[in-house]
């Protein structure tokens, strides 16, 4: 992605407009903005002329390939901003401008009928997301993960039905419930992920959004059903947008832990040790 040292890192970038460049006419001074994982397209290759600009062929991804946001101040590009509304809580709004906009987005453009079941395998930082997203687009909703201990909080998301994938074998629980139109991958395991696809109803898509490397499917099983597997890049600007306002409008909250921005060093070590359940936010003080 282009990764250039030194680098300023941090997608997820909430804050307010202090001035503009020349030419710009989308934003003003004193809006407030978020900068998502997507932080600028070339507008002239074949996947921006489709408005496909999230996988533009020379894409700039905030933090990584430009600056990003663990700074007072971050250069964005305008036609990669998205508008947040001041009302919300800036440090809630900010993981949904890239695990928010990545389930929302992925689980919509599936284009599957509401009432069918989606099942979500995870629930960490990119799944608890997604099983609020599924209950409030009005699907039928079922969670995977391991140990009866996450039941109630699945539940209280939204989930219909919760499966212990340590005590029960997923596939066969999923098919008892008539299989899964969608099974969205959010927990980077591949030995879990290739049998999902035997709990996929007919015409059904597993939809990865946790990058896991090469994983082995059982092509059969995707022939007889029609079944597919796809993946899903996150969003641009108006994707973050309408993320943000569908969450707004239908209460989806992302669980974050505040970290001040003195205490950057604790939020990191706390990101590469493992311990965050589901987003370590800095906060501006």
């Amino acid at each position: 992605m282009g990764n250039v040292f030194p680098r300023v890192p941090g997608h997820e970038i909430v804050g307010d407009v202090v001035q503009i460049g020349e030419g710009v006419k989308s934003l003003a001074v004193g809006e407030r903005v978020g900068g998502p994982w997507h932080g600028g397209h070339d507008g002239i290759c074949r996947a921006c002329q489709r408005a496909q600009f999230q996988m533009c062929d020379n894409e700039l991804v905030n933090g990584y390939s430009k600056d990003g946001g663990f700074a007072e101040y971050v250069l964005l590009r305008a036609e990669a901003t998205a508008r947040v509304p001041k009302e919300m809580d800036p440090a809630e709004v900010a993981p949904l401008l890239c695990a928010g906009v990545t389930v929302f987005n992925g689980i919509r453009k599936l284009r599957v009928e509401q009432g069918a079941l989606v099942a979500v395998q995870g629930l960490g930082g990119l799944g608890h997301l997604a099983v609020q997203y599924a209950s409030k687009m009005g699907y039928e909703v079922a969670v995977l993960s391991s140990g009866d201990d996450k039941a109630d909080f699945a539940k209280q998301l939204g989930a219909h039905h919760y499966i212990n994938s340590k005590a029960k074998d997923a596939v066969e629980e999923l098919k008892k419930l008539g299989g899964a139109s969608i099974i969205v991958q959010t927990a980077p395991n591949p030995k879990i992920v290739g049998p999902l696809v035997g709990a996929l109803a007919p015409e059904g898509k597993l939809l990865s959004l946790a990058p896991v490397g090469a994983v082995e499917f059982d092509t059969v099983s995707l022939v007889l059903k029609g079944a597919s597997v796809q993946g899903w890049p996150s969003g641009h600007a108006l994707d973050s947008e309408e993320a943000i306002r569908f969450a707004a409008n239908h209460g989806v909250k992302c669980m974050i832990e505040k970290y001040p921005f003195a205490d950057v060093q604790k939020a990191v070590d706390s990101l590469v040790s493992g311990k965050p359940r589901f987003r370590n936010v800095l906060v501006m003080q």
